[in-house]
């Protein structure tokens, strides 16, 4: 199970890297994007169909990020997720969030078996500060039902 101190730690980073980001401005990709921008982290946008988003540059791969970036949300379909775990992992990123309902069977064993601070089965929007809308209604039940991580 994922602890509280593993998201902390995720959230301590100042670059982080959104692989997932779409055309369609409804996407988790582009709400999580959109949401740590608001609170201040140096975002940097994931998608190899894209140019740009949000008006900067939009990388096609890890490989090709800024050196200072240790830090990824995954939030693309599953066909995708393991071919950009493997690349995080293999690029030395040292926090990794897999977006719930992205992560597959391969990235829950690896995460189990890696020494990295690996995040799967969690709603990244439930922890950004101020909690709003429909996961601040899910984190409370998380709540009550015991299961927010600690």
């Amino acid at each position: 199970m994922v602890s509280k101190s593993q998201i902390d730690i995720f959230f301590e980073s100042d670059y982080i890297a959104v692989a997932g980001v779409s055309r369609n401005e409804k996407k988790f990709g582009n709400i999580i994007y959109r949401e740590l921008k608001k609170l201040g982290k140096n975002v940097v946008p994931i998608n190899p169909n894209m140019e740009k988003f949000d008006d900067v540059k939009c990388f096609s791969s890890l490989d090709s990020l800024p050196t200072t970036t240790q830090s990824i949300v995954i939030v693309t379909g599953k066909d995708h997720s393991d071919g950009i775990f493997k690349e995080a992992l293999a690029n030395g990123f040292k926090n990794i969030w897999v977006q719930q309902t992205s992560e597959t069977d391969y990235i829950i064993t690896q995460s189990k078996l890696s020494d990295r601070n690996i995040i799967c089965k969690q709603c990244l929007l439930m922890y950004l500060e101020p909690v709003k809308g429909i996961h601040k209604f899910h984190k409370n039940i998380n709540k009550i039902f015991g299961k927010l991580p600690k």
